[in-house]
């Protein structure tokens, strides 16, 4: 078996905005089922960690794209796991057109968990440390990592938004790409008729659950590049945690790509 795993998905209508072109959230979520169809296929994937009370959580994303798929265009998503530590491993990700062209890629780091405690427990116990035996190391990923999404204290209230059923995974806390598909509502559908996500960070700090209430706060770092804060408030004692933050990084859409759309 290779060390890295290339996936096939397809980009459904229904998973594409106004454009005709993918989501980044539905984007990030084919990334997250193509990262566990690796690491299931290689022996340390959800389906048996969920066995041992183990379980993977992402803690930061970063994915940079030139274009996005179109609807119905089919596309791979190719990942392989770039290093491993005792509490963290990064995997990166490239997506690519059917004809081969490289859409964009994406870097992530993920901790595993024990799904009691909730607190990160040592991957290299599982099966011996056999996740360094699929360790990628000379495979180019040329994105920048995501860094620390650095916030002064000037950032604007957007708004304040109730978890509910449909934001909840598997874990039992908010799912990571809810977190995404919520942060790019800030900006309504004017904003991108003339703009499109060039490249999205998020990091995440702590979990959020039904019944707590999210709160939005943004502030515009460079021309076209905004960063978010999301604060939990838990309504039965009132208080509040930063939950992630975000770096949305945006490109102005030509007027000759916005005639021809």
């Amino acid at each position: 078996m290779n060390k890295t795993g290339k996936y096939e998905f397809i980009a459904e209508p229904f998973h594409c905005d106004f454009s005709g072109r993918m989501f980044l959230g539905h984007l990030g979520n084919q990334m997250l089922n193509a990262a566990d169809f690796h690491s299931t296929d290689r022996g340390f994937g959800m389906k048996y960690l969920m066995t041992i009370k183990r379980s993977w959580v992402l803690s930061r994303l970063a994915i940079e794209m030139t274009e996005m798929p179109e609807q119905y265009e089919r596309f791979s998503v190719e990942t392989w796991v770039e290093s491993a530590m005792r509490y963290f491993t990064s995997r990166n990700f490239q997506v690519t057109g059917s004809d081969g062209h490289v859409y964009g890629y994406g870097r992530s780091i993920w901790a595993m968990i024990d799904t009691e405690s909730r607190q990160p427990t040592d991957i290299f116990s599982i099966e011996n440390g056999a996740i360094n035996k699929w360790i990628v190391d000379d495979k180019p990923c040329p994105i920048e990592k995501g860094g620390r999404v650095k916030m002064s204290e000037n950032t604007e209230f957007v708004r304040v938004i109730d978890i509910n059923y449909n934001d909840i995974d598997i874990n039992g806390h908010v799912n990571s790409v809810k977190y995404i598909e919520h942060v790019l509502d800030l900006w309504d559908i004017a904003w991108y008729r003339e703009h499109r996500l060039k490249r999205f960070e998020i990091a995440y700090v702590a979990e959020a659950h039904q019944g707590d209430k999210l709160s939005f706060y943004r502030e515009q770092t460079a021309e076209n590049e905004y960063c978010v804060r999301l604060v939990k408030t838990i309504p039965s004692t009132q208080t509040e945690t930063e939950v992630c933050r975000c770096k949305a990084v945006f490109a102005q859409i030509l007027k000759s790509e916005i005639l021809k759309s």
